[in-house]
């Protein structure tokens, strides 16, 4: 393969956000992920019109599958409130596919295994070489892990675990619904409704708390499922839920080493209130592109760390969410939502 000026590792939001706005400028982009797209990718899908603004697309105009909402129910410690706000529901193997080939960058499937410095730049797999690299494969990319790890360790008090399942089904309805601290969950639950006849059910907690509660996301998964069939939201077929873990916003970088920058859940981005991660996503990866483009240093710092800025548009709802979690005694970094 002939040299390219980038090469993005991970095709999610983080690296298809990167690699389009590297092509507008004209650089010469590969992709490289060991999955083929579309590929299956858990996640509630959880998009706000923040992330469409980011993107440059109306809602409207996006061309996949797309579920509003006008307003979230909220479950808290046996209260239920409704909290209005207009957010989105997508399915990642739709989303995830619609930006990587709307990118124009060149698409590769490869797993990547060794990352050397070449010169000035750097040789993958002795196949692919660049000037600049891109790590956007997720909290096990191979970039964070070769080039990242020894200068900025992934903070172990910011881990999340999270179980959940996306499977086709007629669902009753139509509203998404988030359940917070149900049974001393450092975390919560939701029912994330999609397009198409699509349901994404799922548990997220902090990993630590989690463990000193002597609790485990299983129990947690096992009462969701059980008030859900309850509450005749969901029929009684079997649930096989998939686990996976990541990281909330730590803050303290670096982002970028050399020519190496991070981007996405490579780089720990997930907002600290609610683990929202597509939004994050995005912005650092076209953070990690004007870095490169200007030669100037990598700044995700510049993104919020809280979703509810976008989730809240009024102040005053934004205060009383914010109340809520100090009221419940959860911090800001106990609010995991997979993402």
């Amino acid at each position: 393969m002939q040299p390219v000026d980038v090469i993005v590792v991970g095709g999610g939001p983080a690296g298809s956000s990167c690699a389009a706005a590297l092509v507008e400028a004209g650089r010469s982009v590969a992709v490289l992920d060991q999955a083929t797209f579309p590929r299956t990718k858990l996640c509630a899908g959880w998009v706000t019109p923040a992330v469409f603004r980011a993107l440059g697309i109306a809602p409207p105009d996006y061309p996949r599958g797309l579920h509003e909402f006008d307003h979230l129910v909220i479950h808290v410690k046996g209260l239920t409130f409704r909290l209005p706000s207009r957010q989105y529901s997508v399915r990642r193997l739709e989303f995830d596919d619609f930006l990587l080939r709307r990118s124009g960058a060149t698409i590769i499937p490869h797993q990547v295994h060794v990352i050397d410095r070449d010169r000035d730049g750097f040789m993958v797999d002795g196949a692919f070489r660049c000037r600049h690299l891109v790590g956007a494969g997720g909290t096990r990319c191979p970039v964070y892990r070769q080039v990242f790890r020894e200068i900025c360790a992934h903070n172990a008090s910011l881990q999340v675990a999270a179980m959940e399942l996306e499977y086709p089904i007629q669902w009753r309805d139509p509203r998404c619904h988030l359940w917070f601290f149900d049974h001393g969950l450092p975390g919560y639950s939701w029912y994330v409704p999609k397009a198409g006849g699509w349901l994404n059910i799922g548990v997220g907690a902090m990993s630590g708390p989690l463990r000193a509660r002597g609790q485990n996301l299983h129990g947690h998964w096992a009462r969701l499922v059980a008030r859900l069939r309850r509450d005749k939201m969901i029929d009684d077929r079997p649930l096989e839920p998939a686990g996976y873990s990541y990281y909330l916003r730590d803050g303290s970088g670096p982002w970028q080493c050399g020519n190496a920058f991070l981007a996405g859940d490579a780089a720990g981005m997930a907002t600290r209130d609610l683990g929202e991660g597509i939004g994050p996503a995005i912005r650092s990866g076209q953070a990690a592109a004007r870095g490169i483009l200007t030669g100037t240093a990598c700044a995700p710092t510049e993104i919020s760390a809280l979703s509810l800025d976008e989730v809240i548009q009024n102040g005053l709802l934004r205060a009383l969410g914010r109340s809520l979690l100090h009221l419940s005694g959860v911090t800001s970094r106990q609010l995991p939502l997979a993402a």
